[in-house]
């Protein structure tokens, strides 16, 4: 029996399995609002049979963005837009459905990918970025608005604004964005954060403001609501942010309330050096799960199903999520339930695809 396909008890809500959609920017909300493509891209999504779909990086402020197209959820006219989209793509999936609430910090104010990735000044509709300390990311960007003790309040009741806003949408929960150089990670890492004040220094100094956040997003959502954190392990850079810093750091989140940590690394720093290869960062998934007593979320090249199967069969990880492996083919899920023998949700309109030597491959629908 496929252990990938088995329910997992995440929170206060049972998964139908262990695969989870990670949350993939998209750069296609103008002023912040999801539209036409969030209805295909997320119905897409929805019926992949995945156990959880956590909806893009969301800016909890319009200076939280990375570029000035990213999804945004800081006003009711934001979460109205997102409700229609939710609308649609509820009509025809039932799969729990996620979002990840996000601040870029020094990383904002940026072209979207495919025009470029460069900073954009405010001639160009871009703006001066917020940051724990006026340290930019790459040597020649302009220097970021060092946040005083009023901003860090504004952004602390941001956050928890825009998860009352998830709650409203009856979002299945709110993953933190604690990753890839932004925010509440520049907060944690000694490369980025030179603060001399209570929020730097030290490491309970540096995880003094990201574990504010993390409250006041407990504090805002009901106990039915699943709340997890994404964190980049390790800066992958000398001095930097480490796996034993992210251990530390995941006992405080536990103790908090989080339901589960997703594990990522890097983006910090243009000096990382990452030895890419296939699952490079379950390892770091493993301690974090094991030292800190916490359920973990495996991501980073896991492309094969088997492979996906062995993390979870052999406790490296609760769960795996795929990102760039789910645009390239969204219905990964149906094909590795095929390739273990598991079975998976489709639509009833997609039923008669199912192939001939995989009788029991979807399951009945209401099953």
């Amino acid at each position: 029996m496929s252990v990938l396909f088995t329910p997992f008890k995440l929170g206060p809500r049972t998964l139908k399995n262990r695969i989870i959609v990670a949350p993939m920017c998209q750069y296609s909300s103008p002023d912040g609002h999801a539209g036409h493509w969030h209805v295909m891209h997320l119905g897409h999504l929805a019926i992949s049979g995945a156990g959880l779909l956590i909806i893009e990086a969301t800016a909890v402020e319009a200076k939280g963005r990375i570029s000035p197209d990213d999804l945004g959820l800081w006003s009711d006219a934001h979460q109205d837009s997102l409700e229609r989209v939710l609308r649609s793509v509820r009509a025809y999936a039932s799969i729990p459905i996620s979002i990840q609430l996000a601040h870029a910090g020094r990383k904002a104010s940026v072209a979207k990918p495919w025009e470029g990735d460069a900073q954009l000044t405010p001639a160009q509709g871009g703006w001066v970025p917020d940051a724990p300390s006026p340290v930019p990311y790459e040597s020649g960007e302009a220097t970021p608005h060092e946040l005083d003790h009023a901003g860090l309040g504004r952004l602390e009741a941001s956050f928890a604004a825009a998860a009352k806003r998830a709650d409203a949408l009856e979002l299945a929960g709110v993953e933190v964005h604690s990753a890839h150089g932004y925010l509440l990670h520049q907060f944690l890492s000694p490369l980025s954060n030179h603060r001399t004040d209570e929020y730097g220094g030290s490491l309970e100094n540096r995880m003094r403001f990201p574990l504010r956040v993390f409250k006041a997003v407990r504090a805002a959502l009901p106990k039915n609501r699943i709340l997890g954190l994404r964190l980049s392990a390790t800066d992958w850079v000398a001095g930097g942010w480490d796996i034993e810093d992210s251990v530390a750091y995941a006992k405080k989140l536990k103790a908090l309330g989080c339901d589960y940590i997703h594990v990522s690394s890097g983006g910090l720093s243009p000096d990382q050096r990452i030895p890419v290869r296939p699952g490079f960062q379950v390892p770091f998934a493993e301690r974090i799960r094991q030292e800190a007593d916490i359920p973990t979320v495996a991501v980073g090249l896991i492309t094969e199903p088997m492979q996906a199967e062995t993390i979870v069969a052999t406790g490296k990880a609760d769960m795996v999520a795929l990102a760039r492996g789910m645009l390239y083919n969204p219905r990964w899920p149906w094909h590795a339930a095929a390739a273990l023998g598991a079975q998976v949700d489709a639509p009833s309109q997609y039923l008669r695809c199912q192939p001939h030597d995989k009788p029991d491959l979807f399951r009945k629908p209401g099953a």
